[in-house]
């Protein structure tokens, strides 16, 4: 040891500072220890713990808490994505929609509601198909009795007919042949060669009401088995409809709103319980010819109770009867107050035995006015003979009333 090194033992040197490789020798360095229980020649000092600090863990939990989770998780995500991908179908496409209940296979329809009525009407409406010198026609009909009548329009058959072909809702076809017809009040019956067919119920025009909702049916345009909604929006529309020189058909009819359109011609037009009211026949249009006529919300039906009797008598006799009043009409009417001036009357007939009078103005059939010769013929063809309507007229100054008992013409 050096001449004047400390002692080892006691100096407060490090005991091997000479040897540290680090140390600068010609630095001095000292290092300042307190003074302990060891140095005071006592024992050592018992080493002091925190009772209330947490124990140290080692990494091996951790590691071990991770995978666990890590498993769970994938197991989970596996389970997740196979119950999407079934429900999604094959391909794993996306569900769309909502999850409830699967509805029917064949949805159920209130029977009055307007799908309940069109499914229990269309078996019975026919597309009626014409070929003649005049070409191919097309309109509608409906069956009215099991063993194959069916009522549509005289324009429909129309004149000179060579054949006729019924076709059925369900897209059958069967040959028809035309029984009879009345040309001035537009009504036909045909006869298909068919058994066991479903007929169609019958209403009371008489009964209906404006504003009663209704549905008409047919072959407008050629679309088959077309239904359309409308509401029932005059009745009693009277006019006279024909070319000129051509048949010339009086209408008293029952006004609809329904979309009609040609084809529709001689369909059912039904109330909102599914009885046929009314024959649908003319529409009321702007365009300047047939062929380009189209539906503006004014359609036309012969009430069902003048159609039935008409067809009625054709199926029994062969032909239908007019019914008439017995008086002729034309003339200018005077005073300006409306009505339609008798210019004769047939000696003996309905109009003679209740009293009138050449020159006489009816003013009032059953109590629905008069402006036109056609409104009074109109209005006498929609009753059968025997009816008994009431007449309000005017002779010179006077009002006057009178009960006449209609007939069917002699021809």
């Amino acid at each position: 040891m050096p001449t004047g090194a400390p002692d080892p033992a006691t100096s407060p040197w490090w005991s091997d500072a000479l040897h540290d490789p680090w140390r600068n020798p010609g630095t001095p360095t000292a290092v300042v220890v307190q003074a302990s229980a060891a140095s005071a020649g006592g024992a050592a000092p018992e080493p002091v713990t925190d009772p209330d600090a947490a124990p140290r863990r080692g990494l091996a939990p951790f590691f071990l808490v991770s995978l666990v989770t890590a498993m769970l998780a994938g197991a989970l995500g596996g389970s997740l994505g196979y119950a999407f991908a079934v429900r999604g179908g094959a391909g794993g496409t996306t569900a769309l929609g909502s999850t409830g209940a699967e509805p029917p296979a064949t949805a159920q329809r209130p029977p009055d509601s307007v799908a309940g009525v069109a499914e229990r009407v269309l078996p019975s409406v026919v597309t009626v198909r014409v070929s003649g010198s005049g070409g191919v026609g097309l309109g509608s009909g409906f069956v009215v009795t099991q063993d194959g009548y069916v009522i549509t329009n005289d324009h429909v058959v129309g004149a000179g007919a060579d054949s006729a072909t019924v076709v059925f809702n369900d897209g059958s076809t069967a040959p028809a042949e035309v029984v009879g017809k009345d040309p001035e009040s537009d009504i036909a019956v045909i006869k298909v060669s068919r058994t066991g067919l479903t007929p169609v119920e019958f209403g009371d025009s008489d009964a209906i009401a404006v504003g009663d909702p209704v549905l008409a049916f047919g072959t407008p345009l050629s679309l088959a088995n077309t239904v359309t909604a409308g509401i029932v929006s005059a009745l009693d529309r009277t006019f006279r409809n024909g070319e000129p020189g051509g048949q010339v058909r009086y209408y008293a009819a029952i006004q609809t709103d329904a979309a009609v359109n040609r084809g529709n011609s001689g369909g059912p037009l039904v109330d909102g319980g599914g009885r046929v009211i009314g024959v649908n026949s003319v529409i009321q249009t702007p365009a300047a010819d047939e062929e380009t006529a189209g539906n503006v919300g004014l359609a036309f039906a012969i009430p069902i109770n003048q159609a039935k009797r008409l067809a009625q008598e054709i199926i029994d006799t062969g032909k239908a009867r007019r019914t008439v009043i017995g008086a002729q009409v034309g003339g200018a009417r005077t005073g300006g107050t409306g009505g339609v001036r008798i210019s004769s009357v047939d000696p003996g007939g309905p109009a003679a035995e209740a009293g009138l009078r050449a020159g006489d103005v009816v003013l009032k059939l059953d109590g629905k006015p008069l402006e036109e010769p056609s409104d009074l013929i109109a209005l006498v063809r929609k009753y059968a003979p025997g009816s008994v309507v009431s007449v309000e007229y005017r002779r010179g100054s006077e009002r006057q009333g009178a009960s006449v008992t209609l007939a069917a013409d002699a021809k």
